[in-house]
């Protein structure tokens, strides 16, 4: 028998991997666990929704077609019988695909939120976003230019920080399991055998 490898096994990682970034991103919209009194004081990363769409609802489909997958017969690859399996597998490429679009998408808008680094008042009722080109990052004084909320700027970094790297592992999860899927596009069409040598071996758990 052929099987995707650890198909349910990455998409259980999957799962919680966005429900992680959901919360991560809904965290950013209360800066040092306080309410705003004003929601367009709040940096404009936030409102992009990296966590929630990005590596939160686009993830979702991958992870559950992933679950959801079921034993790839070898005939499927070898032979004509239920060469639809096939099909099957195409599909769930393309939710593989979406994920990485979603996971990148967040991504990049942590990276963007890192190196901008927050809105925060800085004095004389004035919001604004004080740093330039990540600069804080080398010199935790500048820190001390936002006045207010009350540790913005170490908790839009960790919170960002994590978005960035939960993106990361999904990226890379979802990009190998495409890879994989590709491989075995790479066997011998149905009807046709090819190389007889060549082992199938996809697994799944």
């Amino acid at each position: 028998m052929c099987h995707m490898t650890c198909a349910r096994c990455v998409g259980a990682t999957l799962i919680p991997l966005a429900v992680s970034a959901t919360l991560t991103n809904i965290l950013l919209f209360f800066p040092g666990a306080n309410k705003m009194d004003n929601n367009i004081h709040l940096s404009e990363e936030v409102w992009y929704f990296g966590g929630i769409l990005g590596s939160g609802v686009l993830m979702i489909l991958p992870a559950v077609s992933l679950l959801n997958s079921k034993t790839i017969d070898c005939s499927a690859i070898y032979e004509q019988e239920d060469c639809g399996k096939k099909l099957k597998m195409l599909n769930t490429m393309m939710f593989l695909g979406t994920g990485i679009v979603g996971a990148l998408y967040a991504f990049a808008i942590s990276v963007v939120a890192i190196i901008r680094g927050p809105k925060c008042l800085v004095g004389n009722n004035t919001w604004e976003y004080p740093f330039h080109d990540g600069n804080y990052l080398k010199d935790i004084g500048l820190w001390n230019n936002c006045k207010e909320p009350i540790h913005i700027v170490p908790w839009n970094l960790s919170f960002f920080s994590i978005q960035l790297i939960i993106s990361g592992i999904q990226i890379s999860l979802c990009g190998t399991y495409v890879a994989k899927i590709y491989k075995l596009f790479l066997l011998p069409s149905c009807g046709t055998i090819k190389n007889p040598f060549r082992a199938c071996c996809f697994q799944r758990f």
